[in-house]
């Protein structure tokens, strides 16, 4: 049978333009590629890009402020201007969004600006009413914010549109206690906004070591961020001069805009999927084996729409895999194992491994940290402290998990994860000499342990 196409990829974000361009690039296969909102996902449009800039912009007032205490006595924040910024954030959207589109052009991938949906096993429809035959599909959709349904959510806003708000608010509550919502919470919290953050569990960042997430709400707290746990929205109700917003402990106040950050959904609604043959699971993420092929031999996913590990260099790992596999003649898994990652809260957060928690429920381990306030912050007069924590079992020596609390703790993790990854030992990190005077040293000079069991 002749297809129009080798391959056709729903979504146009890291994953699916990865392997995109390739399989079209690499292996001269014939590829068409659907994007019904704009190239680049989630990552480049309405995610990590534009929030890493946010956290960039948002630290600047600090600097300054400790600027002064190191001799700069003219260094002066002033206030932030969200009419500065804005412009030059969208500028930097379209010039990611055009490297993005030349990527696919140079490749030989035909976009189409327009959404696609799975018609069988071999065939996907436009939204332009315009359909073709493919032999291969690769759906990598990303996923989407989700809001609860209380009283007043169609007044609220998400992360997807924090960047295009017109106005910086000058308060906000923020909805979550995930890592969305506490990057969020500290990136307004710096540019200047009165913060609230609601989060219905007992502790923020669930599923990360415990230690680190009482470390960071600590922190949190201390650079003035209102944070409230045990807590969660009643109802939402527009007002004269703002939303006023009624929680579970008893609090109503008004703010200017009220952001929930409370997870993300897979973008499998009306895609023709079930009717396909596509299993989906509890939360709507397609179910793939360990190659990313769906229960259809011909379909694959990759990405925030499996639902397995929602990170964008991960995607791009997956993306790669696929191209191994189904274009290369490679049998290849993507390596969901070890996975550096980091929150940028301020302090930021770098993890690699199991958490204390997790490492616990498998053997004895001994765990060694250290919190202590660094020499850039205690010059300046400031009370931050960082933290750094090694997990390490008692079985074969190995370091099972790294946790850094700490500013560029997201640079730090990077370098530590690749000895992680390695399978180096407590003897291995203490052989290393210190590089001194630094943070990091600390990971290198822990020799006791804290805690064992």
């Amino acid at each position: 049978m002749t297809f129009d196409y080798d391959l056709f990829v729903i979504g146009g974000g890291s994953g699916g333009v990865r392997a995109a361009r390739l399989a079209a690039g690499d292996t001269g296969a014939k590829v068409g590629l659907a994007e019904e909102y704009r190239m680049g996902g989630t990552c480049v449009i309405r995610g990590c890009v534009p929030k890493k800039l946010m956290v960039f912009a948002s630290t600047y007032g600090e600097t300054i402020e400790d600027a002064r205490s190191y001799g700069w006595a003219d260094a002066e924040a002033g206030s932030f201007d969200w009419q500065v910024f804005r412009p030059k954030l969208r500028a930097e959207l379209d010039r990611l969004e055009g490297v993005y589109r030349n990527v696919l052009k140079t490749n030989g991938v035909t976009a189409y600006d327009a959404r696609a949906t799975v018609v069988d096993a071999h065939t996907i429809e436009l939204s332009t009413g315009e359909r073709f035959s493919t032999k291969h599909i690769l759906v990598a959709t990303g996923g989407h914010p989700f809001v609860p349904n209380i009283p007043g959510a169609e007044h609220t806003i998400t992360s997807n549109e924090i960047f295009l708000l017109n106005e910086l608010p000058k308060s906000v509550l923020i909805v979550g206690g995930g890592f969305i919502a506490c990057e969020f919470a500290c990136i307004l919290n710096g540019l200047g906004v009165d913060v609230t953050q609601y989060y219905r569990g007992e502790q923020i960042l669930r599923g990360f070591d415990g230690e680190a997430r009482g470390h960071i709400s600590d922190e949190m707290r201390a650079n003035g961020i209102n944070l409230h746990v045990g807590t969660d929205v009643i109802s939402v109700e527009k007002v004269e001069d703002g939303l006023k917003v009624v929680g579970t402990n008893g609090d109503e106040a008004v703010y200017d805009h009220v952001m929930y950050a409370t997870g993300r959904v897979p973008n499998t609604s009306n895609l023709g999927l079930e009717n396909a043959g596509v299993a989906l699971g509890r939360k709507g993420e397609i179910i793939v084996d360990e190659y990313s092929q769906t229960a259809v031999p011909s379909i694959y996913a990759v990405g925030d729409v499996t639902n397995r590990i929602n990170l964008t260099p991960v995607a791009i790992r997956e993306g790669v895999a696929f191209v191994e596999t189904v274009f290369k003649g490679n049998p290849t898994a993507p390596d969901h194992d070890l996975v550096p990652s980091a929150v940028f809260t301020q302090p930021e957060f770098g993890t690699i491994g199991l958490t204390e928690e997790e490492a616990v429920e498998q053997g004895p381990i001994e765990v060694y940290s250290t919190a202590f306030k660094p020499m850039h912050s205690s010059f300046a007069g400031r009370e931050n402290r960082v933290m750094m924590k090694l997990i390490v079992s008692k079985t074969d020596r190995r370091v099972l998990g790294c946790h850094i609390v700490a500013d560029h703790a997201g640079e730090l993790i990077q370098l530590a994860g690749i000895a992680v990854k390695m399978g180096a030992t407590k003897e291995d990190f203490d052989r290393t000499v210190a590089v001194h005077p630094t943070m990091s040293e600390e990971l290198v000079t822990l020799k006791t342990p804290v805690r064992e069991t």
